[in-house]
């Protein structure tokens, strides 16, 4: 494509071109401010309100597929019609069972609390991933934040150098309808690093790119001052410099650590032990992100592959944490899309199923050894105290000690609060 053709003959009107295409690629041209607040806030006050704030990391593991709830939280003992070869185990916790996969996760029931009793209404992947990672459905008009985006626009940047947030096994990320400096840092490979992180230049030579960079940014964001999007590109490449050129960057590289076969050689294990590296470097919130549990087909080779790995890793965390002194301050939380069906399809599988479903809290304040709510016998609906996804979100709010009634706006002008008004179950806390 011609550009300088599109762009007319002459420097102004390429200049005018430029700039225009700039306003639309950075949406300056939206009339309203992004991540505007309702009034000021005290945190400290707010966490108080809200009763939670102990956890002051939140560890967020996230199965993609929809993770089967009978065959991990939710067995039904002696009921082979619904559980298949699957078996129920008993926990450390009397009468609290677990599917047979999760040994090691039995072994610290004792410190997590299970949710029986999830359900939603959506049951596609696509929409159903997208509320139970930002507690909103999915609108064609907006984009809602993660969690991450979304505490530290509430409490603040935490760290100088390192994000706030970071999300594990994704190569791109971003901030919703807030400002994009407020984007978690994504790593596709928690092997690999940062992508991208090596500089192949001088030291000198890299500050003076930036340099010109920043200095030609300002002027944009000086011309365009009255909107906040160019403000934010800018605040994120800033901070993405200066990462560069620190000794922070340490945190990701995890050859030299010694814990790594505990947690599995496997992407899920090297993102939680790469979770617990942030959360001992003060970062907020950390997305885990875990595929493959889709299991419409032979479901029990599927459980094979994917749970003891699964099991493997959270317990790995947990015992971590709790040896270090960093469990009470830091919230575990495994969710998924949805559950799947009683009923064993003709291909030995499970299908979709949002009407029931299981997830998985520990630490950051929350009461373990215990179940709460339940679906009926044979797994297929809610039986008692129904949590919805919006309740889901607001308990985690709740124990980051968010004010559940706090409002941030648009940039249409449309207030959000945290959990998208649900009811925090606050009986899973001590």
């Amino acid at each position: 494509m011609d550009f300088k053709a599109l762009a007319g003959n002459t420097d102004t009107s390429r200049r005018q071109f430029m700039e225009g295409t700039a306003k639309t690629a950075l949406g300056v041209s939206m009339a309203t401010t992004y991540g505007a607040v309702l009034g000021s806030k005290n945190v400290q006050a707010q966490e108080a309100a809200a009763g939670g704030g102990k956890a002051k990391s939140l560890i967020y593991i996230y199965n993609s597929g929809g993770m089967t709830h009978l065959d991990t939280f939710d067995p039904k003992k002696n009921n082979k019609k619904v559980m298949g070869d699957t078996e129920t185990i008993s926990t450390n916790v009397p009468g609290i069972h677990y599917g047979s996969h999760l040994k090691k996760l039995a072994e610290h029931a004792d410190k997590i609390a299970v949710i029986n009793s999830m359900s939603s209404t959506n049951g596609a992947h696509a929409q159903a991933r997208y509320q139970m990672m930002t507690g909103y459905n999915q609108r064609a008009t907006i984009v809602h934040p993660h969690i991450g985006p979304w505490c530290e626009k509430y409490f603040g940047k935490r760290g100088d150098l390192l994000p706030d947030s970071v999300i594990v096994n994704r190569g791109t990320s971003n901030s919703g309808y807030l400002e994009p400096a407020l984007s978690p840092l994504p790593v596709a490979n928690p092997t690999a690093g940062i992508a991208n992180s090596q500089i192949m230049t001088s030291e000198d030579r890299f500050k003076q790119r930036m340099e010109m960079s920043l200095d030609m940014g300002k002027s944009f964001v000086e011309k365009y001052q009255h909107y906040s999007s160019p403000k934010g590109y800018i605040e994120f490449y800033d901070q993405a410099s200066r990462l560069l050129s620190s000794d922070e960057l340490e945190v990701f590289d995890l050859s030299g650590e010694k814990d790594r076969q505990k947690y599995g050689m496997n992407n899920l294990g090297q993102g939680c032990l790469l979770a617990r590296r942030l959360v001992e470097k003060g970062v907020r919130v950390i997305e885990v992100h875990n595929g493959g549990w889709d299991m419409h087909n032979g479901i029990q080779d599927s459980l094979s592959s994917r749970l003891p790995p699964f099991d493997q890793a959270v317990a790995a965390l947990i015992s971590d944490l709790d040896q270090r002194g960093l469990l009470e301050s830091t919230m575990i939380v495994v969710g998924t899309d949805f559950g799947r069906t009683s009923r064993i399809n003709d291909r030995a599988g499970r299908d979709h199923q949002p009407a029931v479903f299981s997830t998985m809290f520990a630490g950051g304040g929350i009461a373990g050894g215990q179940k709460y709510g339940k679906s009926d016998a044979d797994g297929r609906r809610v039986g008692d105290k129904k949590v919805s996804v919006e309740d889901f979100h607001a308990t985690i709010g709740y124990g980051l000690g968010i004010d559940l009634g706090y409002e941030i706006y648009s940039p249409a002008g449309r207030p959000f609060v945290f959990g998208n008004h649900g009811k925090p179950v606050t009986g899973l806390f001590g």
